[in-house]
């Protein structure tokens, strides 16, 4: 038959009366009692491929043809009949007569819909991920994924980035999460760590004098997974020497300005809102804040305290907050809704959900407690209109914030806020450069050891730590975290003094981190990056709702591979020779 000479989906009116060579998968097969209809698919897209009897041999093998069966198909592009045309297919104008049909593999049945958007269990799907990819959702996701990252590439290339690997069998350093350990057979009993992130080399590379260096970087950690958590992820690694964030902030954002516009055709506005921790805390109860709608949390404990409502009054005296949020138009709630979010944020560990209707008047069953002064003062804070619903929660500020920022999102669900296609970035700044880890019992880096304390803080390093902030940044979109980056410390001094206060003693700091430590004293430029996560971009850009539909070959929740079988155990032989015993 020849070669292949035009892909599926590429073919138009402007090939009618050419002869071509089309190879790819049955889609569907139709046998109308005359002619055969068969919707040929590859990875351009789908044509209808027609089988007339006349055409004898090919009619004749075009009987036994199947869905998935691989062909090569010859024939001539003609105009579909008036009124038979698909405007569902980019092909729908035209179809091909063919003339030869050469099936190339058979297929058996397969354990999932692949033309169809039918709903197939995802053991299913990942253990035959191959078919899986078929499907056009999951072609589509794997392109889009294809494309954002080749913006990423050419725009940081325009920009005079480098893009350097860094290696993948590293030393185990703490960086917040367990590592993925690789024992060594030339060196028995010590091991490799697969990088969490190439954060040490690329400061390196900062101090090699490269200055603008970036990665597509694959990294590894063994931790519990969720819907937005891999062990192996993929992040876009930015480092820069002799910069502050303000110009981290302009970079990323003309990368995120450049991708949008070349893959989406959507202009972002750019300077993204910038929004301290504190902030993000206080007016959406997260540091992931999502602002594409309203419902900001209003703290109106210093206008309760001293109220007649006992579950107010008591929180507030043991040091804790009453924070609420204005629903507009909620006073079309019914009170069973209402006792429906009461269970719901019971749920979470609230107490209890207090209200108040303003219709007419103001409604609710605590109004009692409350003098006129009071009900006005927490009317103009919460700006309060006819129609509106107001809810608060009292309790400890940690455990109002938490459940606050979820009732949030969950009224936005209810009321449909969520604009679709609409993408909304926001930096938050300032974060605390320590927090104190129950589980630990001491204290812990919020982002990870090698960033900046924010440099007017610094003389508290030692005597107030948790009051100093940060040189560190996160970037959201739609209330997800997708980058996160910091300046650098770039002096052993200062790296000295923070690894003492995280309490790692002397020689575990030069077993572990000398090599940097040691780089530092031989000119090492102020230098800072950030690393926005390419699988939680990609996932929202795509409208997913789980990364592993824009990664090609994900584990399940359980951190396994169906398709696989890994983990699995190694041979007797294999652990020989690493000198390992397993129990």
């Amino acid at each position: 038959m020849g070669k292949r000479t035009a892909n599926c989906g590429e073919l138009s009116k402007k090939n009618i009366g050419k002869e071509v060579i089309l190879m790819g998968w049955v889609n569907k097969s139709r046998d109308h009692g005359g002619l055969i209809f068969v919707d040929l698919r590859d990875r351009s897209g789908i044509v209808q491929i027609v089988f007339d009897p006349e055409e004898k041999e090919a009619y004749e093998k075009a009987k036994s043809l199947r869905s998935e069966f691989v062909v090569a198909a010859k024939g001539k592009v003609r105009k579909r009949p008036a009124e038979t045309e698909n405007p569902n297919l980019k092909t729908g104008e035209i179809e091909v007569y063919a003339r030869e049909i050469e099936v190339m593999n058979p297929s058996k049945t397969p354990p999932l819909y692949i033309s169809g958007e039918e709903e197939t269990a995802e053991n299913v799907r990942l253990r035959y991920r191959y078919l899986d990819l078929r499907r056009e959702r999951m072609k589509k996701n794997i392109i889009l994924r294809y494309r954002i990252t080749k913006a990423v590439r050419d725009f940081l290339d325009s920009q005079g980035f480098i893009e350097i690997e860094t290696p993948m069998l590293i030393k185990s350093t703490p960086e917040g999460a367990r590592d993925f350990l690789v024992p060594s057979r030339f060196y028995p009993g010590k091991f490799f760590a697969l990088p969490q992130s190439p954060q040490l080399f690329k400061q390196l590379l900062m101090v090699a004098g490269f200055e603008k260096y970036f990665q597509i970087a694959r990294c590894f950690r063994d931790e519990d997974l969720r819907a937005d958590r891999q062990p192996e992820f993929t992040q876009i690694d930015l480092e820069m020497s002799f910069v502050d964030e303000d110009e981290i902030f302009l970079v990323t954002e003309n990368m995120l300005k450049s991708v949008f516009d070349k893959v989406l055709k959507i202009k972002l506005k750019t300077p993204f809102p910038n929004i301290s921790y504190k902030e993000a805390m206080e007016s959406y109860g997260t540091d992931k804040p999502d602002p594409r709608f309203g419902l900001k949390l209003v703290d109106i404990s210093s206008l309760v305290s001293d109220c007649s409502f006992k579950v107010f009054k008591e929180v507030i005296d043991e040091g804790g907050k009453v924070k609420g949020m204005n629903v507009k138009g909620g006073g079309k709630f019914s009170r069973k809704d209402i006792d429906e979010l009461t269970r719901w944020v019971n749920s979470l560990g609230a107490k209890g959900l207090a209200y108040f209707f303003l219709e007419e008047e103001l409604k609710s069953p605590i109004l009692k407690f409350f003098s006129e002064e009071e009900k006005k003062e927490i009317l103009k804070k919460m700006e309060a209109e006819r129609g509106d619903l107001l809810l608060f929660i009292a309790d400890q500020e940690e455990l109002v914030n938490k459940v606050l920022a979820a009732l949030r999102l969950e009224l936005a669900k209810r009321l449909n806020l969520f604009k679709e296609r609409t993408f909304q970035f926001v930096w938050v700044t300032s974060f605390p450069l320590l927090e104190y880890s129950d589980e630990e019992k001491k204290l812990v880096s919020s982002h990870h050891p090698f960033t900046a304390p924010c440099d007017e803080d610094l003389h508290l390093l030692e005597k107030e730590p948790l009051k100093v902030r940060a040189k560190a940044y996160d970037l959201i979109l739609n209330g997800v975290e997708v980058g996160g980056g910091s300046i650098r410390i770039h002096k052993r001094e200062v790296q000295e003094r923070v690894f003492k206060v995280l309490g790692l003693k002397e020689e575990e700091v030069k077993e572990k981190f000398g090599f940097l430590l040691e780089a530092f004293e031989y000119g090492a430029p102020p230098h800072g990056g950030i690393a926005p996560g390419l699988d939680r971009l990609v996932r929202i850009i795509a409208g997913e709702e789980d990364i592993r539909e824009v990664i090609a070959f994900p584990k399940t929740q359980s951190g396994s591979c169906p398709l696989t079988q890994a983990p699995y155990r190694v041979s007797e032989k294999q652990l020989k020779e690493l000198r390992i015993k397993t129990i």
